[in-house]
C-alpha cells in the first residue's frame, strides 16, 4: 500500500521503479544495509536525495559566481521593441 506524504505544498506519492543491478553488488549492498539497520530501498533513496541536493547546491553556487562576476550584464540598453521582438 502506497502512502502519500507532504512536501511543502505538494502531496507526493511513492513511485515504484525497476532497475537492473549486478547480483553481486546487490548482495554487498544488502550486507551494508543490514549493518546499518536500514533497507536497500532507504539506501537508494538516500543516495538519490543526496545527488539531487548536491546538484541544486552546485547550480546555486554557479549562479552566485556568475552574478558576482558581472557577466550577466548586457553590453547596452535594449529598446522596448527589442525586448518584445518575436522570433
Amino acid at each position: 500500500m502506497n502512502v502519500a506524504y507532504r512536501s511543502g505544498a505538494s502531496i507526493l506519492w511513492p513511485m515504484d521503479i525497476t532497475v537492473s543491478i549486478e547480483q553481486r553488488l546487490v548482495a554487498e549492498a544488502r550486507q551494508v544495509t543490514s549493518r546499518r539497520g536500514t533497507t536497500l530501498n532507504q539506501l537508494v533513496q538516500g543516495f538519490l536525495l543526496e545527488l539531487v541536493q548536491q546538484d541544486r547546491t552546485d547550480t546555486v553556487a554557479q549562479l552566485q559566481t556568475l552574478w558576482a562576476s558581472g557577466v550577466q550584464r548586457s553590453a547596452g540598453r535594449w529598446s522596448r521593441e527589442e525586448l518584445h521582438e518575436r522570433m
